[in-house]
């Protein structure tokens, strides 16, 4: 390979500077406009052609080279979190009850940043700079795929990248991808017990939602440990459990939420087919009834293998081999980037951003009010996006 992508120290100055405004004023799901003016503002004199989304607050960036070819699609997410910070930064939300908990404010300033790299750069075809609201809970990569974000420049890309930074588990400055599933299908189940209230004196006389409720949450492990091969896990988890108000009458309903993730589009199908058989047996077998409201999540994120060895080739030679680690197995979390991985190859990476005077071990993770992000990646996290861009273009044409 030839030159590398050069970063500066007012490119940093600047990304830094972006990434702290948009930490003031966090926004939630779909609607960013705040953000989207920040986002348009540094873009502003870049030779781009710009799309603003119709339905969401998206921006979608191309960036064409001198040359015809292929395009690449780079991709930071904008949203924040329903969170109140805790964190005391200097620069801490501004705003009660928003909060950047996840770090898609680095995320937005390092796509800018590879913006800003690749526009002082010769390359044949074509890059595709996706600015996505809405990836907590909202889906906000399908939305912008139906509104055309995968044929932005004409064609579909040959490649998608993202980066997500983590505020613990990963040491600083470190980045870690993996072949194969790397994130979480998750799905949501809400299940209600309906039976017949009564006096707690006499159960007899009521049909009891509690302890039938109570074994569903039971069954439910067990279901887990021996129907799914521990190869292609599955994890259910019930986080909720509401029933009655007071301790001496017996409700007419119970009702569980229930989350479940799985790594494998088979195993997504099963459990979700599995987990509506098995409360539904358990009601009847004690004379209930059972009302089920699903909500379909994110499929499992899949990140294609040519892609992975791209980011770990790149990695490694930019920033030396010690900076790259293959993650031995995916994490239970989800990801709406999954969206545009099922119909574009590519990889998602996950980048060390707790500071350096933490614990990753012990430090609050993504989605902890006291969770923080060191500013000091977010050069690396450009320049990585910017290369990986440039190199699978060259491979391309």
């Amino acid at each position: 390979m030839g030159a590398h992508i050069v970063t500066t120290a007012d490119l940093h100055e600047d990304l830094v500077r972006l990434r702290r405004a948009l930490h003031r004023e966090p926004e939630l799901g779909l609607e960013l406009p705040r953000t989207r003016e920040k986002v348009l503002a540094a873009l502003d004199g870049l030779p781009v052609e710009i799309t603003e989304g119709a339905k969401l607050s998206s921006v979608t960036a191309v960036l064409r080279g001198p040359a015809p070819g292929p395009a690449v699609l780079l991709r930071g997410d904008m949203d924040a979190l329903p969170l109140t910070e805790r964190t005391g930064l200097p620069y801490a939300s501004e705003i009660e009850g928003r909060m950047h908990a996840c770090g898609h404010d680095l995320h937005t300033a390092m796509l800018v940043g590879a913006a800003r790299l690749l526009s002082g750069t010769d390359f044949a075809g074509s890059v595709v700079f996706m600015f996505q609201p809405g990836e907590e809970g909202h889906a906000g990569a399908r939305h912008m795929i139906e509104e055309g974000v995968l044929e932005a420049v004409g064609e579909r890309p040959v490649a998608a990248y993202a980066i997500h930074v983590n505020s613990a588990g990963t040491p600083h400055g470190v980045f870690r991808t993996r072949r194969g599933p790397i994130m979480s299908a998750t799905d949501d189940l809400k299940v209600t017990v309906a039976g017949a209230g009564g006096h707690g004196s006499m159960p007899h006389l009521a049909k009891d939602p509690i302890p039938v409720a109570s074994a569903m949450v039971l069954a439910l492990q067990t279901f887990v440990t021996r129907t799914f091969n521990v190869f292609d896990p599955v994890v259910i988890t019930v986080g909720a459990f509401n029933a009655g108000t007071v301790s001496g009458t017996i409700p007419a309903e119970a009702r569980l939420g229930v989350t479940m993730r799985s790594f494998s589009t088979e195993a997504r199908e099963r459990v979700r087919t599995g987990v509506h058989d098995l409360v539904s047996g358990i009601a009847a077998a004690h004379g209930l009834t059972v009302t089920l409201e699903e909500t379909f999540g994110y499929p499992v994120t899949v990140n294609a293998d040519a892609e992975a060895e791209l980011v770990a080739s790149t990695v490694s030679e930019l920033y030396g081999a010690e900076r790259f680690h293959w993650m031995p197995a995916p994490i239970a979390a989800a990801e709406d980037f999954s969206f545009v991985l099922r119909e574009v190859p590519g990889a998602i990476l996950h980048l060390g951003a707790c500071p350096p005077d933490r614990d990753p071990r012990t430090a609050p993770n993504n989605h902890a009010p006291n969770a923080v992000f060191d500013d000091a990646v977010l050069t690396d996290g450009a320049a990585l996006l910017a290369e990986l861009a440039l190199r699978r273009l060259a491979t391309a044409t």
